[in-house]
């Protein structure tokens, strides 16, 4: 039976505790440590509230250490600069006085540009082909792992609908080029600034498994270690958080015991709303 829905707004959400001083908590205490796209979430919410008439364009953040979902999040936000077109914030989290995570966020008051051009959608079925009733008629579902089936149940914050499901067996994708179909599970308010929080929050969902796709093999894989070391983030046209958007995934490098994954984020109508870049630890357990 489906389970309930996780509202992604109430997890995001912050709440001042003093000027430019921002507190939150991991909904998931039962993790070994805070997921880095709440942090991002979090962290961009944090930053919005600190901004007016202003939406975000850009975000750079690092991942300094692993989050402690057991205690609560704090945000300082350092307002750097206020320019005619352009605000500039950073943002630090931290967990017992020391720093978690560091974040800067750019916002943009809008303007008409001159120039208008993006990368084409690829040609992938829409999430209706992608169910789990639908991918369970598959001959590869048998065989999925059970927590693969259980990272893809709806009762989370966002919903996934994964396209290559053969890869979760042992198929290999020769050019390493994934996609995934995802929405916020519940109705999100009408505020852009949540939006795009939201799909900061999204972003980090499954970017590294796509240094997996060339071999064949998962980050579902328990001989494999892996962790975010940073993450880039650029919003270009607007969307909804909780309308359905394609992740389209690949890795161009891996070496040294790090894998860089790269993302575009599309509306169905084929608008490019979104393009993530993240670099991660992946090795193999010892």
């Amino acid at each position: 039976m489906p389970k309930s829905s996780i509202d992604l707004a109430i997890i995001l959400d912050v709440r001042s505790i003093g000027v430019d001083l921002f507190r939150a908590n991991s909904p998931n205490v039962s993790t070994e440590r805070v997921f880095g796209g709440l942090v991002i979430g979090q962290a961009m919410l944090a930053a919005c509230r600190t901004v007016e008439s202003r939406l975000p364009h850009s975000l750079h953040c690092y991942f300094i250490q692993a989050g402690d979902p057991h205690v609560p999040l704090t945000y300082r936000v350092e307002r750097l600069r206020d320019g005619k077109s352009y605000s500039t914030r950073r943002v630090t989290a931290t967990q017992h006085e020391s720093a978690i995570f560091s974040m800067m966020a750019s916002f943009h008051k809008g303007e008409k540009g001159v120039f208008e051009h993006q990368d084409r959608m690829p040609d992938v079925p829409g999430p209706e082909q992608f169910t789990m009733e639908e991918l369970s008629k598959k001959p590869e579902y048998k065989d999925l792992p059970e927590i693969v089936r259980r990272y893809y149940e709806p009762d989370r914050p966002v919903e996934l609908r994964p396209v290559e499901i053969g890869r979760y067996v042992g198929q290999k994708i020769e050019d390493g080029r994934l996609h995934m179909w995802m929405k916020a599970s519940t109705k999100l308010p009408d505020n852009p600034l949540l939006h795009t929080c939201a799909l900061a929050y999204a972003s980090d969902l499954s970017l590294l498994d796509a240094v997996m796709g060339r071999y064949g093999r998962t980050l579902f894989d328990g001989r494999i270690l892996s962790g975010s070391l940073d993450h880039a983030m650029w919003f270009h046209r607007p969307f909804r958080a909780d309308d359905w958007l394609l992740y389209a995934k690949e890795s161009p490098s891996a070496q040294s015991g790090r894998g860089l994954a790269r993302g575009l984020i599309f509306k169905r109508d084929g608008a490019l709303v979104a393009s993530v870049a993240q670099e991660g630890s992946v090795r193999e357990r010892c």
